[in-house]
């Protein structure tokens, strides 16, 4: 006999909640040509402080454009392709099939690309984002948002960084009415 439908669903593990990590700049480009259009260390130095003991969860470009399992940290790597191989990462068929293999605390990182942040943000509790101050030139966008649904929890603005001499800010945005904060 299955037991109740409160018992069932008390005993089902809580699903892994989602965060997105993403630097975007004015125009909205995160990439160019397979890769960053810019080199910021203080955001690479975030990404890893925010990231490491974590899931990161990544589109099949992504991870080819990184070359490498990112260290000290759950690498999952989500394609469409069965035969495709990712040495040092897990690979998943879907977004669902990928939170499902998480084995780490929460929060679940997306780190891209932008084919999975939309598939992401409805779900996403919360959004680390780099915000640049400037137009780049890029082929890759995040996509739109409704910011009216997102809250800002933290802004640190920061002078121009790295060889590119950008100036930005880290925000961290949580869904409003998430009961959690993140």
């Amino acid at each position: 006999m299955a037991p109740p439908p409160s018992e069932a669903h008390a005993s089902a593990p809580a699903p892994a909640r989602l965060a997105i990590v993403v630097a975007v700049a004015r125009n909205g480009a995160i990439g160019a040509g397979g890769a960053l259009p810019w080199r910021l260390p203080a955001d690479l130095r975030r990404f890893r402080s925010l990231t490491s003991g974590h899931a990161v969860v990544m589109g099949r470009r992504t991870w080819e454009s990184i070359g490498r399992p990112l260290p000290e940290r759950q690498n999952i790597v989500v394609t469409r392709s069965r035969h495709f191989a990712a040495a040092g990462a897990e690979v998943a068929h879907s977004l669902d099939e990928a939170l499902a293999r998480v084995r780490l605390p929460a929060p679940a990182f997306c780190i891209g690309g932008a084919e999975l942040y939309r598939e992401a943000l409805p779900r996403a509790d919360a959004l680390y984002v780099t915000e640049i101050a400037r137009d780049v030139p890029g082929d890759t966008f995040f996509p739109p948002f409704d910011r009216r649904e997102w809250r800002e929890a933290a802004r640190e603005k920061h002078p121009p960084d790295g060889p590119d001499a950008l100036p930005f800010d880290f925000v961290t945005y949580v869904r409003r009415g998430d009961p959690a904060g993140v």
